[in-house]
């Protein structure tokens, strides 16, 4: 539809390629032959969500049943939304160039507060309203699913609908109610009130709050909870043979595969490591065989293992093998992104480094072992000091580091303790007889500031202020004076904001929609992040961003997410908060069962 517009416009923007379409294994299908149409859209450039393998599976998935069709939808970059507007072009799926606010369902997936208001600009690009109460038609329906949605409530207004949890299935099963519904005729409201009866899906409409004189979250009505939906066979799961090729350069441009979901080690910052549980890793075959369909009919010359935490796979170094018998032989790189220092190990390294040798990152997060206990990271420094001279025996000279400043517990003793660290790793690179000569060591250290998460023991902790964060980091950087060491940090408004967004109530609606009106987009990128805007939007609604993000919960306050049941027991949650500030680890759940909650929903077994 809009192909003639586009041809004319597309000469004048940024990176035109993310905007046509046409890529390779992109489906393309006779709209005459399809009942229901899904634009799935990634609330951020193309370069990073053709990167993301949640779209790459629920794209396939979709499109594998004949008479569904789905799109992909990017966020256009000023440059480019300003020329669409210009010249009458609706946001459009890259399949058909046709305007998507004709499609049947518009999805977002949440991955990352700070594209909360990229999604407002989306829908008035597509010529939508922005809230859900001024869409009564059937069509379209937005929904939303992905980390973000266990707590939804921040964008509570603009959604009709939330997917709790794994998509595979209650993608379909949405799709197939609304199918019916729409050949019948039923109404929107017909529809949500069917949607709802679907494990996992949650209707914010159907919910109020009520809140306490001291703004906090007095009851939720009804007390129904929404169970998240988890998929207990993995090898069930559908796994896409192919991917769309982009013809521009992406952030990962390469073939993925899934080899496990959930993690079994508890670190209390980490929301990711509870929202995913149970535990579950694919068979070998179903991984080797995946990767084998995927290269070929990609023709990437890089694999990425996909996991929270790769080495936690039972028989990794077997599954390795198996893998670099086929990547080697074509020539295929083999990388592993998500790769805890204690179980990295030289056999390991031969695999990965076999064809071409990736980058090494490792995460101690803390300094001290005393402040690992706090967060349960349960790595030693005899841990972290290993696995860098395994890396340096086999040839590496860069190794990449992650801290949190900020965290529970943390003193200038920990601080200290990560000029310790970097200094020992050093140490060792010089003391390692058969490290590659001729290169000095370099040791690049990113700090992050810690952001307490719904969903996590630390759901209860404070974020520090601005200026007690900034002279933690000054003195970090007043010990690593060594040229040896680099160190690079993000800003404290980002973590603020996120930290705000992320344990928000509803009321935070108002204050998302009067960022975006005040012309907040793309605030995940410094050039465009307008803080000072956002502050003014909290003002201007009169809420507080330090109510949010700055003070300590209490165990028996109710969250805004409390409708939320992501199986892990918020009685776990406040337990080992407790555990934390007295310093007390927690076994992995492959060692022994934390009773968090999930056992009794899969099976009694989680591992």
């Amino acid at each position: 539809m809009y192909k003639e517009k586009l041809d004319k416009i597309l000469p004048n923007v940024q990176k035109p390629a993310r905007y046509i379409g046409g890529e390779i294994n992109s489906v393309k299908k006779d709209k005459g032959k399809v009942d229901v149409r899904f634009a799935f859209c990634f609330p951020e450039t193309y370069d990073i969500g053709m990167s993301h393998l949640g779209m790459k599976i629920l794209y396939s998935l979709i499109n594998d049943v004949e008479n569904y069709w789905c799109e992909r939808v990017f966020m256009p970059l000023p440059d480019m939304a300003a020329k669409m507007r210009e010249h009458d072009i609706l946001l459009y799926g890259l399949e058909s160039l046709e305007p998507i606010r004709d499609f049947d369902f518009i999805g977002f997936t949440l991955q990352y507060e700070l594209t909360y208001t990229n999604i407002l600009a989306m829908l008035d690009l597509a010529g939508l309203p922005v809230l859900a109460k001024e869409r009564d038609n059937l069509s379209p329906i937005i929904i939303g699913g992905g980390p973000c949605a266990c707590n939804p409530e921040p964008l509570a207004d603009f959604f009709d609908l939330f997917v709790i949890g794994e998509g595979e299935e209650v993608s379909l099963e949405l799709m197939r109610l609304y199918e019916v519904c729409k050949k019948t005729g039923a109404s929107k409201a017909e529809f949500l009130k069917k949607a709802e009866q679907i494990e996992g899906i949650y209707v914010p409409s159907f919910y109020t709050h009520e809140y306490n004189s001291d703004n906090t979250i007095k009851s939720i009505t009804p007390e129904k909870p929404v169970k998240k939906r988890i998929i207990k066979d993995i090898d069930s799961v559908f796994v896409p043979r192919e991917f769309v090729v982009p013809y521009c350069e992406i952030v990962h441009d390469r073939a993925i595969s899934e080899i496990l979901r959930g993690c079994m080690r508890g670190c209390r910052f980490c929301q990711a490591g509870f929202i995913y549980r149970p535990f579950r890793q694919r068979s070998k075959e179903k991984i080797v065989d995946g990767i084998v369909e995927l290269c070929k009919n990609t023709g990437y010359d890089e694999v990425s293992l996909s996991s929270l935490s790769t080495g936690d796979y039972a028989g990794i170094e077997v599954l390795l093998k198996s893998i670099t018998e086929f990547t080697n032989s074509k020539n295929i790189n083999l990388s592993l992104p998500s790769m805890r220092i204690d179980s990295f190990s030289d056999e390991i390294l031969q695999q990965v480094k076999s064809v071409r040798k990736s980058g090494l990152t490792f995460a101690p997060e803390a300094g001290t072992q005393r402040l690992r206990d706090v967060i349960n990271k349960n790595i030693t420094d005899c841990d972290i000091l290993k696995g860098c001279k395994t890396a340096f025996e086999g040839g590496y000279t860069n190794v990449k580091l992650y801290f949190m400043l900020g965290l529970p517990e943390e003193t200038d003793e920990d601080i200290e303790g990560i000029k310790i660290l970097t200094d020992k790793i050093i140490e060792l690179f010089y003391q390692t007889p058969n490290r590659k000569k001729g290169k000095p060591v370099s040791i690049s250290i990113t700090l992050s500031t810690f952001i307490p998460k719904p969903f996590t023991p630390f759901e209860f902790e404070p974020q520090i202020g601005e200026e007690e964060i900034i002279r933690r980091r000054k003195y970090l950087l007043s010990l690593l004076r060594n040229k040896k060491v680099s160190v690079s940090w993000h800003d404290f408004d980002v973590s603020l904001l996120e930290a705000a967004l992320a344990r928000g109530d509803r009321r935070l609606g108002q204050v998302i929609l009067k960022a975006w009106q005040s012309g907040c987009e793309l605030d995940g990128w410094d050039e465009y992040f307008k803080f000072d805007m956002w502050k003014k939007a909290f003002e201007d609604c009169g809420l507080d961003i330090d109510f949010y993000a700055s003070r300590r919960r209490l165990y028996e306050e109710k969250p805004p997410w409390a409708m939320i049941d992501m199986m892990v027991d918020r009685e776990f949650l406040a337990e080992e908060n407790k555990r934390a500030h007295e310093c007390v680890t927690t076994k992995s759940c492959r060692e022994k069962c934390a009773n968090c909650g999930v056992s009794k929903y899969a099976g009694g077994v989680c591992i």
